[in-house]
């Protein structure tokens, strides 16, 4: 649904100002090469991330104010300033050089729940020199053994509760020499692994950050495709200059800011802008560990006062299932700013933040590609609900057609970026080909089909392949059906993404059996909890249909084409190529 309604947003609806001034200036002069003249920070050759989110305020004001703000489900609470991220991250980069003998360039992998240690741990492996890889703590031992095994990470920082649940891959793992385990006063370290808080006391707090350049990796994250296994894009310390600009412009962060990014730092929306983001920009930030709730969420928000959020579309669908009176129990009125990414926010949402919250959710646009946000609606223009806004200034955003050349305004094609800009990603990990086939007739080809309105607005439209769309996570077909045939019943599999009203879409599994299995409602649990054990309970099927055989073109590859036409009774288009009976 497109609402011809406006919402306004005149600067005198904001209790604290937006930079409206630097917001004007920025839209008609900014660029890259003027963000970097006016950041102190910046070194034309050298720039490590780490050194600019943390060091860079120790010789300021901020030194000693609280950067991170922490606290789980339990009510148990730690605070962090500038300074104590610097000397704690200096000793676990120690650890790193003088331990384990990390060197530039080397991966050091993270598996680790959303505890202070895994912030520390990052901002130390950067300075360090060495290349961060995040993973969602929900994952499973599949899809944790083929991120490892394709970055051939060195180094694994985990907890022994996760360390437990991987158990069986770790000796799949060649590459894999040493584990951290973070205790927290739990279990103690096995025999071989390395205790982090016993290396933490003993490792000096003095470190000489790794001189690191603008093209150097810095960042891995992990993302699925229509095929093959997930793939790494791969991210530069440079990037951090794309991540400033948009937390200060996009997010509107302020000095007096309390910031929360509700994201996991396994995502990359809880690195670009759980982590390098706010505090380039020197923002007290704080995070919640703990299971989802609107009660939980509104209380939170309340109790640290919260004045910019950024969340997700789902968890804004699901806070509205929760009422609109709820909202009204808690003193909300610390917020200021509200953002939304991951997924299209539907109009309905914006409107329902305006009305419960007095302030619209203004969502914006980007990938694990792009390394921070492209496009978006601004703190201080007007929204059109269900729009992805206007693109960031220095950003070049077209809608093109399957020749790729671009279309008029109206005209619905691929969602594309002109590239240069900082935060791009640079290459896939060791698969060069499939990075340049992104690239057409000088465009970055999203994967999304979008189209532009005459005032620059940006409208998603839908996938421009089959990747599915769930609550935020991207889940590859080819990686849940890999899982499903190696059921012990699972004779084929096909996998699509079906539309939900909170989540976007939910995976939905056709899968056929083998001789002598019979379909049944337990069977059909088994291989959901299957599923989940191995990859995650994102791309566990939420839906599993028997079916006697599945569609096949004469080459034997699965159509999921024709699986989702039938699935939403749309027209089963083009069969020549169908295999026959």
């Amino acid at each position: 649904m497109q609402y011809s309604k406006i919402i306004k947003e005149p600067i005198e609806h904001f209790s604290v100002k937006p930079n409206l001034h630097d917001y004007h200036m920025m839209y008609r002069e900014l660029n890259w090469d003027k963000i970097s003249r006016d950041m102190d920070w910046f070194d034309s050759e050298h720039i490590n991330i780490a050194s600019v989110i943390i060091d860079s305020h120790l010789k300021t004001d901020r030194r000693d104010k609280k950067a991170l703000i922490w606290e789980n489900q339990k009510g148990e609470q730690e605070e962090y300033t500038f300074a104590e991220l610097a000397r704690l991250s200096n000793k676990f980069a120690n650890i790193l050089v003088s331990q384990l003998g990390i060197r530039k360039g080397d991966r050091v992998f993270f598996f680790l729940e959303r505890v202070p240690e895994i912030y520390i741990g990052i901002i130390g492996t950067l300075k360090a020199g060495g290349v961060i890889g995040p993973l969602f703590s929900a994952f499973g031992p599949e899809a944790v053994k083929d991120r490892l095994i394709d970055s051939r990470a060195g180094v694994l920082v985990t907890s022994p509760a996760l360390k437990k649940k991987i158990s069986e891959i770790i000796p799949e793992l060649p590459d894999l020499k040493n584990i951290i385990t973070v205790q927290k006063g739990k279990d103690k370290a096995d025999p071989g692994d390395i205790s982090y808080e016993e290396a933490m006391a003993a490792a000096s707090d003095s470190f000489d950050t790794v001189k690191t350049k603008k093209e150097d990796y810095a960042i891995m994250h992990y993302t699925s495709g229509t095929t093959g296994k997930p793939k790494g894009a791969v991210h530069v310390h440079g990037a951090v200059l794309g991540h400033y600009a948009t937390a200060k412009y996009v997010l509107d962060l302020q000095p007096q800011d309390i910031y929360w990014c509700t994201a996991d730092p396994g995502w990359v929306t809880g690195t670009s802008y759980g982590m390098f983001g706010p505090w380039s920009n020197g923002i007290t930030q704080v995070v919640y560990d703990g299971a989802f709730s609107a009660k939980r969420w509104y209380s939170f928000i309340e109790r640290r006062k919260v004045t910019v959020w950024y969340t997700a579309p789902t968890a804004i669908r699901m806070l509205m299932k929760a009422g609109d009176d709820l909202p009204g129990q808690y003193n909300l009125k610390s917020l200021r700013y509200t953002c939304s990414v991951g997924e299209p926010l539907n109009p309905e949402a914006v409107v329902w933040g305006k009305k419960v919250f007095d302030k619209p959710f203004h969502d914006n646009w980007w990938q694990t590609e792009t390394g921070a946000i492209m496009i978006a609606n601004y703190p201080v223009q007007d929204i059109k609900p269900g729009s992805m806004g206007r693109p960031f200034p220095g950003i070049r955003a077209g809608v093109l057609d399957d020749d790729f050349n671009e279309l008029p305004h109206g005209k619905e094609g691929n969602l594309a970026l002109r590239p240069g800009w900082p935060s791009m990603f640079r290459t896939y990990w060791e698969k060069e080909e499939m990075y340049q086939s992104k690239f057409k007739n000088g465009w970055y080809i999203t994967g999304d089909k979008a189209k532009k309105d005459e005032e620059g607005y940006f409208w998603f439209v839908s996938r421009a392949d089959d990747v599915i769309n769930t609550a935020g996570h991207l889940v590859g077909p080819f990686e849940v059906e890999s899982v499903l045939i190696e059921h012990p019943a699972v004779a084929e599999a096909g996998v699509i993404g079906k539309p939900d009203p909170i989540a976007m879409e939910v995976v939905k599994a056709f899968v056929s059996l083998k001789e002598n299995c019979e379909p049944s409602e337990k069977l059909k649990h088994d291989i959901q909890k299957f599923v989940m054990k191995r990859l995650s309970s994102a791309a566990a099927p939420r839906e599993i249909e028997f079916i006697a055989s599945l569609p096949k073109t004469r080459s034997g590859k699965i159509m999921r084409r024709l699986l989702k036409a039938k699935e939403l009774g749309q027209p089963l288009g083009d069969t020549s190529t169908l295999e026959e009976d």
